[in-house]
């Protein structure tokens, strides 16, 4: 019953994120709503899988409508080869062109998720956005980040760049059971964890906009009768915002 095993890592993994990080996710929260108080930009970033929590969030039942996914085709994960997303976010420059491209700017809400924290593009993006007055937070494995080297050129990891850092508690290489007679181990729990994690931010931030006197733009699911109507109310009033349509 392994499958058990990994639902239990899942959970215990979460509670302690949750309560270690609980402080740093209400600060982060409340710069999130900062940023949509004042008409600033919000973007989530992550790269292959990593960017699985970028899609979570965007365009989602539930979900503020002016988060905006940064979503670099070749780190997708139908990229083909998929190997190219390893080769891809190694890759000096390509980070800055995306910021750059994606009119990332000063004032905006920058999130990224990277469990490792190692590689190239998401803290060269973290760098720039940060020089440039973009509000930067993360998602990581500290755990993982501290067991591995930077492939940046500075020797930076992305908990050493961003505003923020918020750690998903993780182990080192994320898999976190172990099967007798398989010498890998299976079962990651960052997507899980991190899900949950980056949803609890986002009611956070609600909470405080509406705490405040803001009515946050938030869409309904469009299978629910009147949802199509109220997000396309959402659209039109958010468009300047909004820049995945």
């Amino acid at each position: 019953m392994y499958g058990n095993t990994y639902l239990e890592t899942v959970e215990k993994t979460l509670h302690h994120a949750w309560e270690t990080q609980k402080e740093t996710i209400l600060a982060v929260a409340e710069k999130l709503a900062a940023t949509v108080r004042e008409g600033h930009n919000v973007f989530v970033f992550g790269c292959s899988h990593a960017g699985i929590l970028a899609e979570e969030v965007f365009y989602r039942t539930g979900g503020l409508a002016i988060i905006n996914p940064i979503l670099f085709p070749g780190f997708m994960l139908n990229t083909r080869p998929v190997t190219m997303t390893s080769k891809l976010e190694r890759l000096p420059g390509l980070g800055k062109i995306i910021l750059e491209e994606n009119h990332v700017g000063c004032g905006d809400f920058l999130l990224l998720h990277s469990v490792s924290g190692r590689n190239t593009v998401p803290v060269e993006m973290a760098t720039e956005a940060r020089a440039a007055g973009v509000y930067t937070a993360c998602i990581t494995s500290l755990a993982y980040s501290g067991a591995v080297s930077s492939r940046h050129p500075s020797g930076k990891r992305l908990f050493e760049v961003c505003d923020a850092v918020i750690d998903n508690c993780g182990i080192v290489g994320d898999a976190a059971v172990r099967l007798p007679g398989l010498p890998e181990a299976i079962g990651p729990t960052s997507t899980a964890v991190g899900a949950a994690l980056i949803n609890a931010l986002v009611i956070e931030a609600v909470e405080q906009l509406l705490s405040d006197g803001t009515l946050p733009p938030v869409f309904m699911s469009a299978n629910l009768d009147g949802g199509d109507r109220h997000n396309r109310e959402m659209f039109e009033k958010f468009g300047d915002h909004i820049f995945y349509q």
